[in-house]
């Protein structure tokens, strides 16, 4: 078994049979196995044992070392994101007092 092989059973590659070998194409474009991979390092660490606000701050102190601009950008995804999960949130409570009185459906 071929590394290429390996990476092709992992999901990382696909394969088109050429004669007695194979062509192995990426199956996934660089920026999306950034995103993959930032984002299970950051579960990771959000995961640890650590006190649960420690690994945020490595976070932060992170991103304002390499650009304080950059730390503004979080505050705004953050910010964005309470946002959309308030919004869910609401829609929730609202489809559960719905199906608590049929009478008001239309």
């Amino acid at each position: 078994m071929t590394t290429m092989d390996r990476l092709y059973k992992k999901g990382l590659l696909d394969r088109v049979a050429e004669g007695r070998a194979f062509r192995y194409t990426p199956r996934h474009t660089p920026e999306e196995m950034q995103r993959v991979t930032a984002i299970e390092s950051i579960r990771q660490l959000l995961g640890s044992d650590d006190a649960s606000a420690l690994p945020l701050s490595y976070l932060v102190e992170a991103v304002s070392a390499h650009d304080a601009q950059l730390l503004d950008e979080l505050q705004l995804l953050v910010e964005r994101k309470r946002r959309e999960l308030k919004s869910r949130e609401i829609k929730v409570q609202e489809d559960k007092a719905r199906e608590n009185k049929p009478w008001e459906r239309r």
